[in-house]
């Protein structure tokens, strides 16, 4: 069966708009957790008795957990029905921050950051799924672009509306408004999806057996190419959460702003971000090759991070401004390449293990950024080493990026 019929297929999804709401909706709802501690992290460091390196840890936690379960929520993600990842995704969500507002003390935020690790990573290999076997090949770098757009339409939702709400009706306050808000958006992306087969509960019971067996499929099998997005996705996503955890905080105690602006700080990296991730997905649908991308992508990061560090130095508000900008232009559209490379690399029958090894290489950076940049802001008392070796991680991600240049004009065998 070819791509196009396979996309067409009587039992596919309708590759229309309601649909690709769904899958955006689907990739934003995850992180309204983690963004949203971010953006009121001033308020929360002060009201629980917490340093910034214990508060960069609550992030780690988060991204441990989903790293961890990273493999076998892609190899589940392959069985389970789209209704069934939909309900695990968007419960989590819910779950974690019903957890997160009781207090709020330390410990509700740690169990809460553990809930919801599994319940965001299922979003990348269920919106890939739906769009592997629902839109036409030549459209699914655009839809993946759209898709990925929701995590940054979610990090400006967080960053305008908590800080608001948690100065009004505190952290608990806001996180049980949210909850309910994905509750509302729960009932209606299940509205939106086609009826399909249900779970044949039979094969997720193999692969958690083959899983628990260290059995199942391989990933040695997996190409090169999986191998090298998964370190990508690792390295971007160092810098990507070392900047989204504590750039709000940078602005409040650097630069001197009040909580609803270093929010707003956070807000405008995502209006950016969602422009950027549906033009470097429009720049792959229209023949780009990713490894150049990723060469474009990588060179930004590195001015953007000169931008804050020098901002920090010289208590400069405009350099402060632009690398916000620049942060929002460039690693937050990584993830669309990795995305997109990953899906042309493999077949149907591997793209939700590719996917989890992907995710789990960029679970694995998210984990590591927050809690090294914390642990730095701890030493030194200030950002400026942060943000240096922010850009040491993007000075690896440029040297993967020639990496993939250079692999990819090899000629075949």
């Amino acid at each position: 069966m070819t791509e196009g019929t396979r996309a067409q297929g009587p039992g596919a999804p309708r590759a229309g708009t309601a649909l690709l709401t769904v899958l955006l909706i689907a990739m934003g709802v995850g992180p309204l957790l983690n963004y949203g501690l971010s953006a009121t992290s001033d308020l929360l460091i002060r009201e629980l008795g917490v340093s910034a390196g214990q508060f960069g840890l609550l992030v780690t936690v988060l991204f441990v957990s989903a790293a961890v379960s990273s493999m076998v929520i892609g190899r589940l993600a392959d069985v389970l029905s789209i209704r069934a990842q939909l309900i695990f995704n968007y419960g989590g969500t819910v779950l974690a921050l019903l957890v997160s507002a009781i207090g709020p003390a330390y410990w509700t935020l740690v169990v809460a950051c553990v809930i919801v690790g599994p319940a965001q990573v299922i979003a990348n290999p269920t919106t890939n799924r739906v769009i592997y076997s629902a839109v036409p090949a030549a459209r699914r770098s655009g839809w993946i672009g759209v898709k990925q757009s929701g995590v940054q339409a979610s990090q400006l939702v967080a960053g305008l509306l908590f800080p608001a709400a948690a100065l009004w009706a505190g952290w608990s306050g806001a996180a049980a408004a949210a909850a309910v808000g994905v509750l509302a958006l729960l009932w209606w992306s299940l509205r939106h999806i086609p009826p399909e087969d249900p779970t044949d509960w039979r094969a997720v019971r193999r692969v958690l057996a083959d899983r628990f067996r260290r059995r199942g499929v391989s990933t040695a099998s997996l190409p090169l190419q999986v191998w090298l997005f998964a370190a990508v996705a690792f390295f971007s996503g160092m810098g990507t959460q070392a900047t989204n955890v504590y750039l709000p905080l940078f602005a409040v105690r650097d630069h001197g702003y009040s909580l609803l602006v270093g929010g707003l700080a956070a807000g405008l990296s995502g209006v950016v971000g969602v422009a950027s991730r549906i033009y470097w997905g429009r720049a792959l649908g229209a023949g780009r090759r990713p490894g150049t991308l990723l060469l474009l992508i990588s060179t930004g990061a590195l001015v953007g991070m000169a931008c804050m560090a020098a901002s920090a130095v010289w208590t400069q508000p405009a350099l402060f401004w632009a690398g916000v900008v620049l942060h929002g232009l460039t690693v937050l559209g990584t993830n669309v390449v990795v995305n997109a490379g990953t899906m042309q690399a493999v077949d149907a029958t591997r793209i939700g293990a590719a996917s989890g090894t992907t995710t789990m290489g960029m679970y694995a950076g998210f984990a590591v950024g927050p809690v090294g940049m914390g642990a730095v802001v701890e030493l030194t008392g200030g950002f400026v080493l942060g943000w240096i070796l922010v850009g040491a991680a993007y000075a690896v991600l440029f040297g993967l990026a020639l990496v993939m240049v250079r692999t990819g004009r090899r000629p075949a065998g």
